[in-house]
């Protein structure tokens, strides 16, 4: 039998945590992820937090972290499973953010940042769904350069154009940036 209901909630160790399943919750989750900032402690501790309201609460014991953090990667994913991992990166949900947004914008038929909640698996469905654009063209470049593949002249004349678009922002620390600021004497 297909389930056709999204999840609002995951067994973990037997017991079931309500979740935030909202799309800004998953994007805030890997802005969490990727804050070189933060230790791994901590973003093992952000996603638990931002996914699962009774993280905080003191709702969930220390024995169902594992797991809670294994059915968050499964939620994250779409319901398929774990994300792999491996492969050479092709986005950043931030970065990208501007030009992913759009494309949904497109195939939903509607401003999705205006709905007051969307799923993130219907965001995931929105996603999968853009097609040609703008952002697809961006990801199509960035895995020419990172498989090594020699670009075309019009791509390369497309990246020229566009490189800030394609290549991944370098994130620093304060700790980097102060010692930044120290080298410069600003």
């Amino acid at each position: 039998m297909i389930d056709y209901t999204l999840p609002q909630a995951l067994t973990v160790c037997g017991a079931e945590y309500e979740i935030r399943s909202d799309f800004r919750q998953a994007l805030d989750i890997y802005a969490a992820l990727n804050d070189p900032e933060l230790t791994d402690a901590e973003r093992g501790e952000a996603v638990l937090g931002i996914l699962y309201p009774s993280f905080y609460e003191g709702e969930m014991p220390p024995e169902h972290l594992e797991d809670a953090v294994r059915q968050a990667l499964w939620f994250l994913g779409g319901g398929e499973g774990e994300q792999k991992s491996g492969g050479p990166k092709l986005l950043d949900w931030e970065q990208d953010f501007p030009h992913i947004i759009t494309s949904i914008n497109r195939v939903a038929g509607c401003e999705v940042r205006a709905l007051p909640y969307l799923h993130w698996w219907t965001f995931l469905g929105y996603f999968n769904e853009m097609g040609e654009c703008l952002f697809s063209q961006i990801v199509s470049i960035r895995k020419k350069l990172k498989s090594g593949k020699k670009l075309d002249k019009q791509d390369r004349e497309w990246y020229r154009k566009n490189r800030d678009l394609v290549d991944f922002k370098r994130i620093y620390t304060d700790s980097d940036e102060a010692l930044f600021r120290q080298w410069s004497g600003t």
